[in-house]
């Protein structure tokens, strides 16, 4: 819809402004798709342009961080660990698209952001499963500790 009223105005369409609004719509529509259950959303199914869609997909990489990271502050590793599988299959199918920043609007960037998110993220709950761990060997010793005295 948005496309139709740009198609007469080159400057507004191909000036990032639109396939800015694609990307973060693509973004939010894969989120809501993948949370709720739905079947991933295509290009298509959007009405956008596969580079925007591309570009929306690799920003979602962000957003399973935060997932990641709640889940680990409400003690949920499983929920933690499942998106941090995710974030990792976002990236490896981000990283197969290899085309020039000019046809592709940026997502090289992009991927190279979301790796460093996944880097970031797999030390983070590597952290918190250790620290866990670490939590529940003091309980059980304070446990041990307690009886025998």
């Amino acid at each position: 819809m948005m496309l139709a009223h740009v198609k007469n105005a080159p400057e507004i369409r191909y000036g990032g402004f639109v396939s800015d609004a694609e990307k973060e719509y693509a973004e939010a529509a894969i989120v809501y798709a993948t949370l709720t259950g739905a079947p991933l959303p295509s290009p298509e199914d959007l009405g956008i342009y596969g580079a925007a869609w591309l570009n929306g997909l690799a920003e979602v990489v962000g957003e399973y961080r935060r997932h990641v990271l709640d889940s680990i502050r409400m003690d949920d590793n499983e929920a933690a660990e499942r998106f941090l599988d995710a974030m990792e299959t976002l990236y490896q199918a981000i990283m197969s698209f290899d085309y020039p920043n000019a046809i592709s609007l940026g997502l090289r960037g992009r991927s190279d952001a979301a790796r460093g998110m996944v880097e970031r993220t797999r030390g983070d709950l590597t952290t918190a499963l250790r620290a866990g761990k670490l939590e529940k060997k003091m309980a059980e010793l304070e446990e041990k500790l307690g009886a025998a005295g």
